[in-house]
């Protein structure tokens, strides 16, 4: 992931916004490239990260993906599940693109502001020579599994686990994150599903051959590919579609 810098004024009044990064998010994400700041609390000096909620195609409001996952992170509390810790918003420009005074107030940017984690998991495994122990393996892992546990105990599917979604910090602590695909479930509902979510790679066969009624066993599938990649040292089912990944 590249980082620049990059300045748009002000986030909120108690932010400054200091460099950022796009995310390729894969094939299933419903942001296509998700934007993410690294920022500074003036009052604390404490760094945090910052999730652009993209409203370039909402002409009706606010986005109900983006509804979706702040309800959802603001039900899951537990230190393998990443934190949300607030919703900021940016002021508007002050002049149109004609350059003339521009007086909505509703075209400025808003911000999930989350905890910051050093690195992702993608991240880490791409450094040239890097091959995890397996004494690591298993710490990732199991805090991976305790993490998404807690997730299906309170009824959240994922939906997109993979390494860049999987952050860690300079301690070794893991934590799932980028819940944009994620939704509620319960045992008894009959609803179909989409099964145009989890990027392709980590793709369960069940989706890949149109299942619309799943449930956290879909996760569990991404889990083992992020298990066998960290030992193998590659991910295991590449491909560029569905056929490939088959």
């Amino acid at each position: 992931m590249q980082r620049q810098k990059t300045s748009e004024g002000n986030i909120g009044k108690d932010l400054a916004k200091e460099e950022s990064r796009e995310s390729p998010k894969g094939a299933a994400s419903g942001n296509q490239h998700t934007q993410v700041y690294m920022a500074k609390e003036i009052s604390t000096g404490e760094i945090v990260a910052l999730k652009k909620i993209r409203m370039d195609n909402e002409r009706e409001g606010f986005p109900i993906t983006a509804i979706r996952e702040i309800k959802i992170l603001k039900k899951l509390q537990h230190q393998n599940v990443i934190q949300l810790k607030e919703i900021v918003t940016s002021p508007g420009p002050e002049k149109d693109d004609q350059g003339k005074p521009d007086g909505n107030k509703y075209k400025g940017s808003i911000y999930m502001v989350f905890e910051y984690m050093d690195h992702d998991l993608t991240g880490l495994a791409d450094r040239p020579g890097m091959r995890f122990t397996v004494p690591q393996i298993k710490c990732y892992m199991k805090q991976l599994l305790t993490g998404l546990h807690y997730c299906h105990v309170n009824q959240v599917l994922h939906r997109d686990i993979k390494g860049s979604n999987l952050l860690i910090d300079n301690e070794g602590n893991l934590k799932l994150a980028d819940f944009g695909l994620a939704r509620s479930f319960s045992s008894d509902h009959n609803g179909n599903l989409t099964n145009r979510v989890i990027t392709l790679w980590y793709r369960p066969p069940e989706l890949l051959l149109g299942a619309t009624k799943y449930g956290p066993a879909v996760d569990m599938w991404s889990v083992g590919c992020i298990f066998a990649e960290l030992l193998h040292g590659k991910p295991i089912l590449p491909g560029k579609n569905e056929v490939d990944v088959f």
